[in-house]
């Protein structure tokens, strides 16, 4: 699920870090044009958009009828219905050709052993895409460590799956997701990178400063996407074993950044002496959402800034395709619109 984008997004240079938010035919969001410059003023109570580019780019995801993800697709499968003439040309790329992606393990004692075996499937899933990728790993407790930044290759990141164990420590998850998103302050800005974190941990958090909302908030203006694996720890409850309850907002920053968030296991494996979770099929349906996801965006011409409201659509044009982006459900059509001052 991608996140509302209703969260803080930065001042961009050019073209490297387009605004990623959504324009919704029934979400009133107007724009503020001057000069160069866009300002885009959500409700009262959200924040300020603000670009100095009149290209506004969001990921979205296209399936099939059978729920598939869709690729190979060009901007000759797009069609613009724009009565007011208020868009020049469109921006339309694969977002998982090139892909920076960080590992963030937790190594408190119930997921050491989980990680250390679906090492060889956690890779795998970054040997799926181009030779321009990067990797990176950060482990956890208490306290982040980045033990391999961002490189090509994946032996370093290979041994790094060997977690050494956090013995009487607390847990700090969304200090680490914290972490996470600076590593990928060092990387070259580049607009058609798509930039994830898999963050695998049991959702306990007894240590972090940050909150999950200053996190998700800031991912979304890097545009960082947060995989969240959930392997859970059980208790008894009301006489019936349960899952922990994770800390709060432990799910959100998989939901609301335009990630996805997974629960692995059950109370029937919990109380198998002998369970191990297989996490393949976790990396296999990431591979598939980011398979699904396009970066699409619209170049917005000088009649937009003339004070009055510009509707306008964009379909599929091939039969059985639909696509979605932020909490709006599929659909071969999706409506837009922009408002600006003079």
């Amino acid at each position: 699920m991608i996140a509302e984008a209703r969260s803080k997004h930065s001042r961009t240079s050019g073209h490297s870090y387009p605004a990623l938010f959504l324009l919704l035919a029934t979400f009133v969001i107007p724009f503020l044009f001057s000069g160069k410059s866009v300002i885009a003023q959500a409700q009262p109570d959200d924040d300020v958009v603000r670009v100095s580019t009149d290209l506004l780019l969001f990921p979205i995801r296209i399936r099939d009828k059978h729920g598939q993800p869709v690729v190979g697709l060009t901007e000759g499968n797009l069609s613009l219905k724009d009565p007011d003439k208020v868009v020049s040309g469109l921006y339309f790329l694969s977002g998982a050709d090139r892909l920076a992606l960080l590992f963030a393990l937790d190594r408190s004692g119930s997921l050491r052993q989980t990680i250390g075996q679906q090492r060889e499937a956690a890779l795998g899933l970054f040997k799926h895409f181009s030779e321009r990728s990067s990797i990176a790993v950060l482990s956890f407790a208490e306290t982040p460590k980045l033990t391999v930044p961002f490189q090509n290759g994946t032996e370093a990141a290979n041994a790094a799956f060997q977690l050494t164990p956090a013995i009487n420590q607390h847990t700090a998850i969304f200090d680490a997701a914290a972490a996470a998103l600076k590593a990928f302050d060092k990387l070259p800005p580049n607009r058609a990178e798509r930039r994830i974190v898999i963050l695998i941990s049991d959702g306990l958090d007894n240590a972090s400063s940050y909150r999950a909302k200053d996190i998700i908030d800031a991912a979304v203006e890097k545009r960082v996407s947060f995989y969240i694996i959930h392997v859970p720890l059980f208790e008894p409850r009301d006489g019936h074993l349960m899952v922990r309850t994770p800390a709060k907002g432990f799910s959100d920053l998989g939901e609301k950044t335009g990630g996805k968030y997974f629960l692995v296991g059950d109370v029937k494996s919990a109380l198998n002496p002998d369970r191990t979770n297989d996490l393949s099929q976790v990396f296999k349906s990431i591979e598939d959402d980011l398979r699904s996801q396009y970066l699409l965006g619209f170049y917005m011409n000088e009649s937009s800034h003339d004070g009055r409201r510009h509707d306008f659509s964009l379909s599929l044009m091939l039969p059985g395709i639909e696509y979605s982006f932020g909490t709006r459900s599929y659909d071969r059509t999706q409506k837009f619109f922009v408002q600006g001052s003079r």
